[in-house]
């Protein structure tokens, strides 16, 4: 096998929805104002008691069901999360014990809002190097435990979910050259930080960052993967801002492609939300099978991953 291939998606966001009405009855906002703001309509909020691993695993269940494999065929999970409480067992290690897979690596990942694309990154590297040969990349957050309920300038973002793939090894590369880095000095533009983790940023700082700086790097992975930004069906950033992906989207040049949207209806789920928005995608028939499809992960650390895949 000379690369991987994703096989299957599947995305889970828990069943309370919190509106931007219901935000401007707890903190001086309103629904113009969010919506002007960063293109947010709902969020979907996690029970105090539904756990990261809780959603991960829900999210994972359905892509392997939609794989056609067993839970013993699994050989490797990686949780990419920003938000677990606990420390061990590791997240990864208790979506295995959830779905019962035999005996697989379990590793977590945190690159916050850039999880998911490092964490599909390390998965095919190590399918590639001959190390596991079918692996579970989850991305979920529970951000809503990090959010500072009385900060209007957060508060309106922040929404819960968990995203999963279901990645094989495949003699056609079907995963392409990753592209990441980050910005060490510019990294607390963005924190979790404290007792109790609380989620604060630099809200102008990363938006000149990420509509600027971004646009470039976008294209660099295009070209590593040997494509045109024009010929792309989908392109999907990381959920962040309404106002972040659409500028970026179009410096990127992607005229034909489908653009994930899903922050209206989600908002920001960290890790989760660009498997959540492309599990999306792929169950709406938005995207046809086999087409290519920009993933592109930034955020937190000012951290970026971007990978083109050939949609399951």
């Amino acid at each position: 096998m000379t690369g991987s291939h994703v096989l299957a998606l599947g995305h889970y966001q828990p069943a309370k929805v919190l509106g931007n009405e219901d935000l401007a009855a707890m903190v001086d906002t309103s629904d113009e104002w969010i919506r002007s703001r960063v293109g947010i309509r709902t969020r979907h909020l996690a029970r105090p008691d539904e756990t990261v691993d809780e959603m991960a695993a829900a999210a994972a269940a359905k892509a392997l069901a939609h794989s056609g494999l067993a839970p013993s065929d699994i050989d490797l999970v990686l949780v990419a999360t920003c938000t677990a409480i606990d420390r061990s067992p590791n997240m990864a290690a208790r979506v295995a014990a959830r779905l019962g897979l035999a005996s697989p690596a379990t590793m977590d990942l945190n690159v916050v809002c850039a999880g998911f694309t490092h964490a599909l990154a390390t998965a095919d590297h190590t399918i590639r190097a001959g190390a596991a040969t079918a692996a579970l990349v989850i991305g979920a957050d529970k951000f809503s435990a990090a959010t500072d309920w009385t900060d209007r300038s957060t508060c309106v973002l922040t929404g819960d979910g968990a995203g999963a793939a279901v990645v094989v090894a495949a003699e056609r590369p079907g995963v392409g050259p990753v592209v990441w880095g980050s910005v060490p000095e510019m990294g607390g533009a963005v924190r979790i930080e404290g007792t109790p983790p609380r989620f604060a940023q630099e809200g102008q700082t990363v938006y000149r960052w990420a509509t600027t700086h971004l646009p470039p790097i976008a294209r660099q992975v295009c070209e590593r993967a040997g494509i045109s930004p024009e010929d792309l069906a989908g392109v999907v950033l990381h959920q962040a801002n309404l106002r972040i992906i659409e500028p970026v989207a179009h410096k990127l040049g992607a005229v034909n492609a489908v653009i994930a949207r899903d922050v209206v209806e989600s908002g920001n789920t960290s890790a989760a939300s660009i498997p959540l928005a492309l599990s999306k995608l792929v169950e709406r028939g938005e995207v046809a099978s086999g087409a290519p499809v920009l993933l592109f992960g930034f955020g937190g650390n000012l951290s970026y991953a971007g990978q083109v895949i050939h949609c399951p």
